[in-house]
């Protein structure tokens, strides 16, 4: 089997990785096309993975629309001359364009609900559209496909993520005191337009109050203002989670760094005026995060003391629950991979 991966966020890159190796390890051929959008690129370096550079990142609405047939033309290129069985991608918009054009199977992966625009130019023509079965966004009858679990779970379950004390202490954890990590988003995705994050008033008024409490540790897209940057993230971009796996909280803006602090067993608190399907059932069914939807210092605050408060033994009873319901993600993805390829005479 000839499977072709697009890349075009960081976060993919660590939602394949792992399916990646387990296929190369099934003697199949793996062809990665990317995006120069943050540290995407790099880590595909880092782990070592060939991969064909089609954009970089554009930005507005304008920008987005240029690169959408500056890319669809190029993967359109590779997908004729390196001819795939399949192709798979995470919101998929230029497998499924382009699937739906050269007839190559294309399995679409998605998580984000308020990505409008984005899915209504993606799901009707994507070969399966597959989403978590706690999504509440609109996907086509005919093509949807359900699972139980969560992106992050293909590179952070158990067997796959181990996390390490020491290159977490290497890359910033402060062993002896409470670590809080906290994600700031740059807001300029194509299911960001429209919507704003953090101000730096509520920013910094939340770290002094924080720093009171343990290490602050910061991952933030956009630029820091130069009086937090002694908190920004100084690791190695490829290991943050060994950061996140021993921190006490995660705080952030970012739905994708909640769910996987969660998956990692650490509590999360989602401040954002959107929310997500997957937040959601962490929130309510497993009781391992909670959502704030509103700027304000004082309920953030409360929350959060209300949540270190929580003995751990809690924490970790709550993420037994949640796991023992997940599937093997990316074992699922292999799988569908299979089920729609179409036949050739490729390796595997």
């Amino acid at each position: 089997m000839k499977v072709l991966i697009d890349i075009g966020h960081p976060a993919h890159v660590h939602f394949f990785k792992e399916t990646i190796r387990r296929l190369i390890e099934k003697n199949h051929q793996v062809i990665i096309t990317s995006r120069k959008k943050e540290m995407a690129t790099d880590l595909l370096d880092d782990l070592g993975l060939s991969h064909i550079v089609l954009t970089s990142q554009k930005k507005g609405i304008v920008g987005l629309f240029f690169e959408l047939i500056e890319r669809n033309l190029k993967l359109f290129k590779v997908v004729r001359e390196r001819k795939p069985d399949v192709m798979m991608a995470i919101g998929g918009i230029f497998i499924a364009q382009v699937g739906f054009v050269t007839r190559v199977p294309s399995l679409v992966f998605y998580d984000t609900e308020n990505a409008k625009l984005q899915n209504a130019l993606t799901y009707p023509f994507a070969t399966a559209v597959i989403v978590p079965k706690c999504y509440k966004g609109w996907v086509p009858k005919k093509n949807e496909l359900r699972y139980s679990g969560y992106h992050e779970l293909a590179y952070l379950q158990r067997g796959v993520f181990q996390p390490s004390m020491d290159i977490a202490i290497n890359n910033g954890l402060a062993p002896d005191q409470p670590n809080f990590f906290l994600r700031l988003v740059s807001w300029e995705a194509n299911h960001d337009i429209g919507e704003a994050g953090w101000n730096e008033k509520f920013l910094v008024a939340l770290i002094d109050w924080l720093t009171l409490k343990g290490r602050v540790i910061i991952s933030s897209e956009a630029q820091l203002p130069m009086a937090l940057k002694k908190y920004e993230y100084k690791g190695k971009a490829s290991l943050v989670h060994h950061v996140m796996a021993f921190c006490k909280l995660y705080i952030g803006e970012s739905a994708t760094m909640c769910s996987e602090s969660v998956v990692l067993g650490v509590p999360g608190i989602y401040i954002a005026k959107t929310s997500r399907g997957y937040v959601d059932e962490q929130t309510e069914r497993y009781l391992m995060s909670e959502k704030v939807e509103s700027f304000d210092i004082d309920k953030v605050k409360s929350t959060i003391d209300d949540m270190i408060a929580v003995e751990d033994q809690y924490w970790q009873a709550r993420h037994e629950a949640m796991l023992a319901d997940m599937v093997d993600m990316p074992e699922f993805i292999i799988s569908k991979a299979q089920q729609f390829s179409i036949p050739s005479t490729s390796t595997g």
